[in-house]
């Protein structure tokens, strides 16, 4: 069954410090540089037919550490979530603030909703679909979550249930028939 590997980038400061990274080009901490290089490893044994990078240094350095360099394929859809006026801040921070608020939920002023995420999840999936065979993707916390639920034909709200760490693998694939995607392994950080 053909199966889509996501590739959460490694650490950054930002990741690091619990402050939201989305547009800003934050490169990776060095101990994030050794987790991506480990992945290498890890995904060893995969032959995926399509290779996907956000734009972003952290997820295409990840990509390249990993050993995926000479065969990614840059996709703007993959970038992370756009958090406009909360670009850099610590979740804690917005609550002093806003004590209700929910980026799943509100999404960012001046940024993205989630449902403007799940727009883009939703063409990243139709590209890895078009394809006959496995892929990779290396892109972001935020955005890969709600792409797990836009595979699995949740809201893209429903990204909020599932938790991704830096340098961590998660497998989409199906059950039976391509009918049934489903999530086969997820946030597996194992070094």
């Amino acid at each position: 069954m053909i199966k889509v590997t996501l590739v959460r980038h490694g650490e950054t400061e930002w990741s690091l410090s619990g402050r939201h990274t989305g547009r800003s080009d934050i490169p990776l901490t060095p101990r994030g540089e050794a987790n991506a290089a480990r992945l290498q490893g890890r995904l060893a044994d995969s032959s995926p037919v399509l290779v996907l990078s956000s734009p972003l240094q952290r997820a295409r350095r990840t990509c390249e550490l990993a050993g995926f360099g000479d065969r990614m394929q840059i996709d703007p859809d993959l970038a992370e979530w756009d958090y406009g006026q909360y670009e850099g801040r610590k979740t804690a921070d917005i609550h002093k603030e806003l004590p209700d608020w929910s980026l799943f939920r509100d999404g960012c002023p001046g940024g993205e909703s989630a449902d403007d995420v799940g727009r883009r999840a939703d063409r990243a999936i139709a590209r890895v679909r078009a394809v006959d065979g496995d892929a990779i993707l290396f892109a972001h916390g935020h955005l890969l979550r709600v792409l797990a639920a836009r595979w699995v034909a949740l809201p893209p709200q429903s990204g909020a249930l599932l938790l991704l760490a830096p340098a961590s693998i998660s497998i989409l694939s199906y059950e039976h028939s391509l009918t049934e995607p489903a999530i086969a392994l997820w946030n597996d950080g194992r070094a």
